[in-house]
């Protein structure tokens, strides 16, 4: 049996007209939602919100929390003392007592002989015009040895007679010649001698911080410094004894009829080194040499005198040399 030829299969051509289709997304903030908790920023991602950090701080593995990047460990920051990072910068800081120099990044071992100094100056009607013209030359030359501004040595003025009045109070100048300028203007008052009423109002007013005096904690030594031709007409070893109860430092300079047994109530101990006497000032030339033993015996404890760091004591050691510098120059010519 011859077989029948295959005829070919047909063939179908299926021609598939493409539909237009037009997918349109809407463009979802998921941060917008208010539930990211992200500490910084939330970025909507297609996979729901991110969290990330600004710049300087990176991101913590719970993927909320932000933490500043410690520069301090990645660069050569050259602090001597201490690096605070926050992320984006850095800078040095020195420990209590030492200021920052100017390169941002060394600490000077001491504020460079910086204190709080007011002077009481006797203004009774024994002193005499011309002799108070002495007195405020005198005054100065103090000032001349200082480094007067504000973040130096601040300094104060009080005249007592019968009553007292505050000249300037420590916060009111900011540099040497300025002071030495409001001393000039300063008028003599004339009659009694009240010290004891100067005292109470060093102890009381000279020393706030309304008044210009510095904070406490920043450890800038509190000295007065007395100058009287006499004897008090009032008592005066209640507010000698407060004044150093609160831990001022007090020098007494006493010319003329002026009592040393007062002096000495006045001054810190020991007294030899906190009490001088115009116009022989003789006794006054030993005294830098034992100036470190005396008032900085173990770099910080005195007599009679409470010091917080090394750097107060190194204060008023320099404080204590300029002014005795000072004395001496108007020993020298006579000033007194």
């Amino acid at each position: 049996m011859r077989g029948l030829p295959c005829s070919p299969l047909p063939i179908l051509l299926l021609l598939l007209q493409p539909w237009e289709t037009q997918l349109q997304f809407e463009v979802i903030d998921h941060c917008s939602f208010g539930n990211h908790s992200c500490q910084h920023e939330c970025v909507s991602t297609l996979g729901g919100p991110r969290c990330r950090c600004r710049e300087g701080h990176e991101l913590l593995p719970d993927g909320r929390s932000c933490h500043a990047q410690d520069l301090c460990n990645g660069v050569d920051h050259g602090c001597e003392f201490q690096c605070v990072s926050d992320g984006l910068t850095y800078r040095c800081l020195c420990p209590d007592g030492r200021q920052l120099q100017a390169d941002g990044k060394s600490c000077n071992r001491c504020r460079e002989g910086h204190v709080d100094l007011v002077l009481l100056v006797d203004g009774s009607k024994s002193v005499r015009p011309q002799n108070f013209e002495l007195v405020k030359r005198f005054v100065n030359q103090i000032v001349d040895f200082l480094d007067v501004s504000p973040e130096g040595t601040r300094v104060g003025m009080v005249q007592f007679s019968s009553r007292v009045r505050t000249e300037f109070p420590l916060g009111r100048y900011g540099t040497a010649a300025e002071v030495k300028q409001a001393v000039l203007a300063v008028e003599y008052m004339e009659r009694g001698t009240m010290t004891g009423l100067a005292l109470r109002h060093m102890v009381e007013h000279s020393f706030s911080e309304a008044q210009g005096a510095r904070p406490r904690v920043l450890n800038v030594p509190r000295v007065g410094l007395v100058f009287t031709d006499g004897r008090s007409q009032d008592d005066i070893s209640v507010w000698a004894a407060r004044a150093k109860e609160e831990g001022i430092v007090m020098y007494a300079v006493g010319v003329g009829k002026a009592v040393e047994e007062e002096l000495r109530q006045i001054a810190s101990e020991p007294a030899d080194l906190h009490v001088s006497y115009s116009p022989d000032f003789s006794t006054m030339t030993h005294l830098l040499e034992n100036l470190k033993g005396s008032i900085c015996p173990e770099e910080g404890i005195s007599a009679g005198t409470e010091l917080r760091s090394p750097c107060e004591c190194e204060s008023l050691v320099e404080f204590q040399g300029r002014t005795l510098g000072a004395l001496e120059s108007l020993t020298q010519n006579h000033i007194l």
